[in-house]
């Protein structure tokens, strides 16, 4: 909206050229994005509408917006193949719209045949598994839809099994009236955060990218920081902690932001397996912090019953901490190798910066202030909306009317730029509907996950198996807690990752081992990020490997490494609940200031640097002053980062010569 003139000049141009669709199916996929983009603004922002209206057409378009993006391989054949593979997803998408509008149109009727439900009930409940089965395979993989077949097929075979896994089997009407009828399985908990509040932060995110946000974001981290050693590096991590807050997904940064960090990373001399590493491990950062944590602060919410704002105020500072380490470990590999920043002449400025896109931060003022007046949180994203557009529409006048008056006779009319503007806001609605398809579908496919779960009472029987192969210890929990994310990693999106272990450990933690509610949930949530940089899934290293032209695996394993965070600032968060709950803010300061001092120590003991080289005994000394923070004694973490910080110095001190072995 900014600049028109670089727009594309047909609206919906952008499913053509980034969806890869032909004509038809483009201009398809832009009436339905349209159509799921305006009906979300109305019951944000207008007027809510019932939970199985607001879930059933958000569902029921983001299937049809899949079987577009990702159509049968037929399609790409000609004559009776291509024919036949527009049939059957053509089928495929009738069958997503009549199992949503079936439910909807006879609610009352379900609703009063409750626990006995006909059989149109169980054939509309078999097609929609089907359909959502389906929809989630072509555009999440196998894994994903292989994991919910199996939990589905739980529910017929239990009688069959052994020991604690035992159960007394469930037809299909009982299982359809748990999926499909009631609120606990596709239509639950899940999906209804994806259709009420992700998608509209999701449609903010996409509007701050076609309005230019994306690119100021990147000009002002590289003002900050490009001159500084490592500088590329650096804004990577602080562009991607900006953009990957709104965005939603890790992937989604890593291919945005990384086209432009890790080129330049390579240039001023980082390895291609380092940049795409640290970019995957600064991305996978965005989705820890507020306000939309890859869907995570309002699934939170709505699992422990606390304010969105609540959940958002706890996971600030845990969320620092994280881009504080990578930041940490970016500056110690370029320190260690003499890195430089790059040329002041190729900066941006940051006072130009600021002039062009000052409207974006004012912007993100509106959706914080609108936070801390308690609105809803489907009012603040709705808000958030406007305020974006008409900032930038506004921005758009005044440059508009500026160069008019430089420029009066070669001044175009009124009509190319109210065309570029819409092209825009169109654009924005594409890239939302393409943008919510793995969040959604992820959600939705986990609501059949724990409607098993509830159905069967699988997750009590894992708690009881945790607790007994932890043997009542809440590290060796927590270890098993980390395997088990790991393992899910491999098939399930962060997302539901998340869901399916809250459901299935949450209650352990909190019942048996007295955690927190909150601090439970945040330790869950932090654990399903490994799948972004753990190997041998690690699926935003494997885009980063793409772009730097490195081996994924390698790459993987850099990226684990600059993430660390992820495993570290958990247990700091069991160990001191201070980082999550609050407190007096002289402690919550303390606190937060001995985690990053032992964070850091912890980094330079891994890396083999500080301010030089390090010893062997350096890397132990600062090894043994980091785990002093894992002490339930604040006094301890503190006396152990200090002793830390002091070897550092000493061993400055005490002359050159020293290598790191």
């Amino acid at each position: 909206m900014t600049n028109p003139a670089s727009a594309p000049a047909v609206p919906g141009a952008i499913a053509r050229r980034d969806l890869n669709l032909p004509v038809f199916a483009a201009g398809a996929f832009v009436l339905f994005a349209v159509a799921l983009s305006l009906f979300q603004l109305y019951t944000a922002g207008v007027r809510p509408v019932g939970l199985f209206y607001q879930r059933g057409f958000h569902l029921a378009a983001v299937e049809v917006l899949a079987f577009l993006v990702f159509p049968s391989r037929g399609r790409r054949a000609s004559g009776v193949a291509r024919v036949l593979a527009w049939t059957v997803d053509g089928l495929f998408m009738v069958a997503a719209a009549a199992t949503a509008l079936y439910l909807t149109l006879n609610l009352d009727a379900v609703v009063g045949r409750a626990g006995l439900p006909n059989p149109v009930d169980i054939v509309a409940g078999v097609v929609a598994v089907a359909v959502l089965l389906e929809a989630s395979r072509r555009a999440l993989g196998w894994a994903i839809s292989l994991i919910a077949v199996v939990f589905v097929a739980y529910a017929y075979v239990g009688p069959f099994l052994p020991g604690l896994l035992r159960h007394g089997g469930y037809g299909t009407g009982r299982l359809m009236g748990q999926l499909y009828l009631g609120q606990e399985g596709i239509y639950g908990i899940p999906l209804g955060v994806a259709a009420t509040f992700v998608f509209i932060f999701i449609l903010f995110g996409a509007l701050l990218e076609v309005t230019g946000a994306g690119q100021f974001f990147m000009d002002l981290a590289y003002a900050l920081t490009g001159r500084q050693s490592g500088g590329p590096a650096k804004a990577a991590v602080v562009a991607s902690a900006a953009m990957g807050s709104v965005s939603g997904s890790a992937i989604a940064n890593v291919v945005t932001s990384g086209a432009f960090t890790i080129p330049l990373m390579k240039r001023v001399g980082y390895k291609p397996h380092e940049a795409g590493g640290i970019e995957a491990a600064a991305s996978t950062g965005g989705q820890l912090l507020p306000p939309i944590m890859g869907a995570g602060a309002f699934l939170m919410a709505e699992y422990t019953g606390l304010p969105y704002l609540e959940i958002v105020r706890a996971a600030l500072l845990p969320a620092m901490l994280y881009m504080g380490t990578v930041f940490v470990f970016v500056h110690l590999v370029a320190q260690a190798r003499g890195l430089k920043g790059m040329p002041a002449s190729e900066l941006p400025r940051f006072k130009t910066t600021m002039v062009g896109g000052w409207h974006f931060l004012l912007a993100l003022g509106v959706l914080v202030g609108a936070l801390v007046m308690d609105l809803s949180v489907a009012r603040v994203g709705f808000l958030a909306c406007i305020a974006i557009a008409v900032l930038a529409a506004a921005r758009a006048v005044w440059d508009r009317g500026r160069q008019r008056a430089e420029t009066a006779p070669a001044s175009p009319g009124i009509a190319p730029w109210l065309r570029g503007g819409g092209t825009r806001i169109v654009d924005a609605f594409v890239l939302a509907g393409r943008n919510t398809l793995p969040v959604s579908l992820a959600c939705a496919i986990a609501g059949i996950i724990v409607g098993v779960v509830g159905l069967t009472g699988l997750g009590l029987k894992f708690s009881a198996i945790m607790l007994s192969l932890s043997q009542g210890n809440l590290f060796l929990a927590l270890i098993l807690l980390l395997l088990a994310s790991l393992v899910l990693g491999m098939g399930l999106p962060v997302t539901a990752s998340y869901i399916v272990l809250i459901i299935l450990a949450g209650p352990a933690l909190v019942n048996e081992f007295g955690m927190p509610i909150l601090v439970a949930h945040m330790v869950v949530f932090w654990f399903s990020q490994d799948s972004n940089v753990t190997p041998p899934v690690c699926l935003a290293a494997y885009a980063a490997a793409g772009i730097a032209g490195s081996d994924p695996m390698r790459t993987g394993l850099h990226a684990w490494k600059y993430a660390k965070g992820l495993y570290l600032i958990p247990l700091l968060m069991v160990v001191h609940p201070q980082l999550v709950l609050g407190g007096p803010l002289w402690l919550v300061l303390a606190t937060g200031a001995m985690a990053m001092l032992s964070l850091t120590a912890f980094a330079a003991a891994l890396e083999g640097f500080a301010l030089r080289p390090l010893t062997s005994r350096g890397r132990v000394f600062l090894l043994a002053g980091a785990l002093c923070a894992f002490h339930p004694s604040l006094i301890v973490g503190a006396v152990g980062s200090t002793l830390a910080l002091l070897y550092v110095f000493w061993d400055l001190r005490s002359g050159p010569g020293v290598h790191a072995v």
